[in-house]
């Protein structure tokens, strides 16, 4: 067969591979799917409604970066480093590179600037004057891991990275921590994660709780130095996948978060769905309290002024402190599988809820008395005094869930959580697949199997012009650049009507296929 013919099949076997990982990869997707993302969402509080943003050339998609909004050019947000794996797990990497939101013009922007961090993910990034400030992270390969505590920072007006020496014992290293500036100037450090392998095939994992401050040394522009602190008061217990914000008055937030138990053949995780207050300028932790609805206040210095003479102290209510509530939600995936949260809600956070007036907002008349269910890695904002608490994920056995509730907590009445959006279980998809739906696949791929070699007598139609991998080029690089070429024929192939992962999902096979075949003529070129 000559040339062109060879390059017309491989045209089309580009084409055939969509069809073939509707069912061939389907078994092992469901098994261990991850899912990414590189859409951007923007939530207007007066409409109390999702908006997607559509910009053109965004960074490439990933998770377990960081991003840092800052006021320079009329508002800018910067994006750096985080993790990619495509759906069927077996494509996996690092990012080191940094982007740019210009909010005033809606425009992406990669900034290269060369003595940069190095690739990585769970590192924490904060706003410090005109500078971006880096601290820590992990990268993981196939064979190894390791864990980083270096500080880097990029300069807002020069563009240009500087690895920082802080001076004195600074954190051990560690990833998934809280970052953020106090009042006074300093970087607050605070928790993590690390592990460190025991023995052969053995890891054991740090949840730290040690606190450090890194300040701007004298003798000079640059110069840091690191300080270890012991805050008074009731500090977080061990976790990590913690939330972190700052409150307007500068006190900084910590929601949530997991306790991992690790043993050798096992990992459990303890979720958390507590609020914890650190208070810079007195150097101390608090267990944030909810007040409770004024209503129920009012209601209650009501009826106890309306209680009949003689009346017991059973009979009207009693003023014994109440029992915890126990709320039990069901959610239920779409295999018809039910997974049970039990969330208990502390008498603070109890209380009749009024019927709201006509003149209540829309968040007042969704007020539910109920906190965010457990979680850890979710989304904390502070806008107008009110905190948000936006997903995360939990665990339930072996699954994972991931979650797009909305809550916010007025942080000058510390009264109660209103639920501005809530759980869907219609949008729950479990990362794992029932032995019926093992044996189908199963089924399939023998059908798919006997069919192959007719679907390759079988071609028709004319080659379409897929983008050309250029000499050197990684996958992850040719697929950041021509992803949407694939997104367009992996749609055109499945129909309007696919989910999104589904187009997703063919959309990278494609642009595999493709790309494995260009290597390999590539490669046999040289011999």
């Amino acid at each position: 067969m000559g040339k062109k013919g060879k390059k017309e099949k491989k045209g089309r076997g580009a084409e055939k591979t969509a069809a073939k990982m509707e069912k061939k990869v389907s078994k092992r997707s469901r098994k261990e799917e991850t899912f990414m993302y590189n859409e951007l969402y923007i939530y207007s509080i007066r409409k109390d409604t999702w908006t997607k943003v559509d910009i053109p050339g965004p960074p490439p998609r990933r998770c377990a970066h960081q991003a840092v909004v800052v006021p320079q050019g009329g508002g800018q947000l910067w994006v750096f480093g985080g993790e990619f794996a495509s759906p069927d797990g077996e494509q996996f990497y690092h990012y080191k590179d940094l982007w740019v939101l210009h909010l005033a013009t809606k425009t992406w922007e990669q900034i290269r600037s060369t003595g940069g961090p190095s690739g990585r993910s769970g590192h924490r990034m904060v706003a410090w004057k005109r500078q971006l400030i880096l601290f820590g992270g992990f990268h993981e390969s196939a064979r190894d891991y390791i864990y980083y505590s270096d500080v880097y920072t990029f300069s807002l007006d020069t563009f240009q990275w500087s690895k920082l020496s802080p001076s004195g014992p600074g954190p051990t290293p560690r990833s998934g921590c809280l970052m953020a500036v106090t009042p006074q100037g300093s970087i607050a450090i605070y928790g993590g994660y690390s592990k460190q392998r025991v023995k052969k095939d053995v890891d054991k994992g740090t949840q730290h709780s040690d606190m450090f401050l890194l300040k701007p040394a004298e003798g000079g522009e640059g110069k840091w130095a690191w300080t270890r602190i012991n805050p008074s008061g009731v500090k977080p217990t061990a976790r990590s996948g913690f939330s972190v914000a700052v409150a307007p008055n500068h006190q900084i937030l910590v929601f949530g978060g997991v306790c991992d138990e690790e043993e050798e053949e096992s990992l459990e995780g303890s979720f958390f769905s507590d609020l914890y207050i650190y208070d810079a300028a007195k150097s101390r932790w608090f267990a944030a309290q909810l007040k409770g609805p004024k209503s129920e206040k009012k209601k209650r210095r009501r009826g106890k002024a309306e209680d009949p003479e003689g009346a017991t102290e059973q009979e009207t209510g009693g003023s014994s402190a109440p029992e915890p509530l126990e709320v039990i939600k069901e959610v239920v995936s779409e295999d018809g599988t039910v997974v049970t949260i039990k969330q208990v809600l502390t008498p603070s956070g109890l209380g009749v809820q009024p019927s709201p007036k006509a003149d209540d907002s829309a968040s007042e008349a969704s007020s539910t008395g109920q906190e965010p269910c457990p979680r850890s890695n979710a989304m904390l904002a502070v806008k107008h005094g009110l905190l948000y608490v936006y997903g995360g994920m939990f665990e339930a056995g072996d699954r994972q869930v991931t979650l797009s509730d909305l809550y916010c907590l007025d942080l000058h009445k510390m009264e109660e959580w209103k639920t501005l959006v809530e759980m869907d279980p219609k949008s729950q998809e479990w990362l794992e697949e029932s032995d019926s739906e093992e044996d189908s696949s199963s089924d399939e791929e023998s059908a798919d199997g006997e069919d192959e070699d007719q679907e390759d007598s079988a071609e028709e139609g004319a080659d379409p012009q897929h983008p050309e991998v250029a000499r050197g080029e990684q996958f992850e690089e040719y697929l950041s650049r021509t992803e949407q070429h694939w997104l367009k024929l992996a749609r055109s192939h499945v129909g309007p009507e696919a989910k999104e992962k589904k187009v997703l999902k063919v959309a990278q096979a494609m642009a595999k296929s493709c790309f494995d075949d260009a290597v390999q003529d590539i490669a046999q070129a040289r011999h």
